[in-house]
């Protein structure tokens, strides 16, 4: 595993305002992002301030140095307004060195003495509009673009984002920084017991494929789907399809598409796992498959690597940069490609080691305590920049 530059910061001790609302209503990738790397700025010395609009979907770790400020504003409109009519006035009176919007948004009004950062993680409401949700992508097209001009520094996790940005905001592109998420090693309370009881509970007794994710549009599960559904009667005998994640939206005929292609034997739906049984289904699985039509990152292709595992992932977006050497990657509209690619990985056991071999070193190019450190820097470069033109 690569060594880890060290960072001392110039300024030991910032006070980091965090739009904390993608901790709420439910606990997504974004989300996991805003904890760890909150987690990380506060053991490498920092103060975190942490704004939430409502009360966080699970209990939030107590971490010392880290102050929450839970409103009561339930709902996604309320939540809108919260976070430019509320959200600014806590801000002002925090006494706080910088203010981070980790996903997308910054208060319209957050004062203008307040050294800004944004995180953008992809554009999915320019490349791939069709698979929102129609306020999402509403909040998205009003809000991201003032966001990226009024900050001082963009973040995106991707390079394949951060040209994306370039392109999208023309006049913001030498602000534009690529800081890339981390990896977090899923233990929970993973175990060969509790894992055997879990797959007996979900029928899993045979090797499977293995797709992880929320079930919505961007993830291309009805293509998927009609992908296995093409794979010899032989093949599906000996390797099942399973999709781990919560319902989204848009995808709640899943079980009557499934039944249409006549593949009910051979699929299992988790539905949401615990990041226990998850780190099972990732330690067990034969490959990961992730033909999404759009990802800012990826964060299961690192996930399922972190286990010695293969992935099979779209060669779309920012999916080629995180799979690295450790892919096999499909374009994801060609459904044949799809089915070609699974049966690859089903039968041909010298790819599949020649892919598991380098999973584990793709895997140890993200790391948490790196990206934290490249993250302090550019807190302190927005706040040198501010204290330079005051």
């Amino acid at each position: 595993m690569g060594s880890v530059v060290q960072h001392f910061s110039r300024i030991p001790n910032m006070k980091i305002g965090v739009n904390g609302r993608n901790l709420v209503p439910s606990f997504t990738g974004i989300g996991r992002y805003v904890l760890e790397m909150c987690r990380h700025l506060v053991a490498k010395g920092h103060e975190i301030v942490l704004y939430l609009p409502e009360k966080p979907s699970f209990p939030l770790p107590e971490w010392p140095g880290t102050t929450v400020r839970i409103g009561n504003h339930a709902g996604a409109i309320r939540r809108l307004i919260w976070g430019q009519m509320v959200l600014p006035q806590l801000a002002a009176g925090d006494g706080l060195d910088v203010f981070w919007g980790p996903a997308h948004r910054l208060p319209l009004y957050l004062n203008q003495r307040i050294p800004r950062v944004v995180t953008i993680h992809d554009l999915v409401w320019m490349d791939a509009a069709s698979t929102m949700r129609f306020q999402t992508w509403l909040g998205e097209r009003i809000l991201m673009k003032p966001a990226v001009y009024g900050a001082d520094k963009v973040v995106t996790v991707s390079s394949a984002t951060a040209e994306a940005v370039k392109i999208a905001f023309p006049a913001a592109a030498e602000k534009v920084s690529v800081v890339r998420s981390g990896l977090t090693l899923l233990s929970g309370n993973f175990t060969k017991e509790s894992f055997a009881a879990f797959a007996q509970s979900h029928r899993i007794d045979r090797p499977y494929a293995l797709f992880v994710g929320t079930l919505e549009p961007r993830k291309n599960l009805p293509r998927l789907l009609e992908a296995y559904s093409r794979l010899s009667v032989k093949v599906r005998g000996e390797l099942l399809l399973v999709i781990a994640g919560g319902q989204g939206w848009r995808l709640a005929n899943l079980t009557t598409l499934i039944s249409q292609l006549g593949i009910e034997a051979s699929v299992r739906l988790t539905g949401y796992v615990t990041d226990g049984d998850l780190a099972g289904l990732y330690a067990n699985a034969r490959f990961l498959v992730m033909p999404s039509l759009y990802e800012g990152f990826g964060l299961p292709i690192i996930e399922a690597n972190a286990m010695g595992i293969p992935v099979l992932a779209s060669n779309t977006s920012s999916m080629p940069e995180v799979a690295g050497d450790a892919a096999l990657l499909v374009d994801p509209q060609d459904v044949d490609a799809l089915t070609c690619a699974m049966c690859r990985l089903a039968s041909d056991e010298h790819l599949l080691r020649h892919l598991a071999a380098r999973s584990r070193l793709n895997a140890a190019r993200f790391d948490w305590h790196k990206s934290a450190a490249e993250m302090i820097r550019i807190f302190e470069d927005v706040i040198a920049m501010r204290n330079k033109y005051r």
